[in-house]
């Protein structure tokens, strides 16, 4: 398979995951009761001087969600960009598909252990795409 079918399935799943981590974790509504709504509001209730900005624990909870599923479009987007690379000369941006595949690897073993089985699993199938892009992009090499 070559590189570049990987770099497109990681993109694809990389999109994927911003769009639903968007829709599901950003704007989704509480969904587990009472508690659930308590510690969000508990969460918006205290406000604090970070840096000369006065912020709740909400503020970087709903932030770092926004940042997440932007990070993970650019990644798609990049990793789309990069497949068209690839078509013609994969050998140069083989150091960044592994930084990319290393980036996911780790993100994998955080989300198992912070999070739910979703997102560990959604990680770890981009990882391995990439893994492959890299193996594919070597050996695209080696018979030109």
């Amino acid at each position: 398979m070559r590189a570049t079918l990987f770099l497109r399935g990681a993109s694809v799943l990389a999109i994927i995951h911003a769009l639903l981590h968007t829709i599901g974790g950003v704007l989704g509504k509480p969904k587990n009761g009472a508690p659930e709504v308590a510690v969000i509001a508990a969460m918006k209730s205290s406000s604090f001087n970070v840096m000369g900005s006065m912020r709740t624990y909400w503020d970087f909870f709903y932030g770092y969600g926004w940042l997440l599923g932007i990070a993970l479009l650019v990644e798609g987007i990049l990793f789309w960009q990069l497949a068209t690379i690839a078509k013609t000369n994969a050998a140069p941006i083989r150091p960044i598909i592994m930084l990319f595949c290393v980036n996911f690897l780790v993100t994998t073993v955080i989300a198992w252990k912070y999070f739910f089985i979703a997102p560990a699993v959604t990680e770890l199938l981009i990882a391995l795409f990439l893994a492959g892009a890299y193996f594919a992009a070597g050996n695209a090499t080696r018979t030109a």
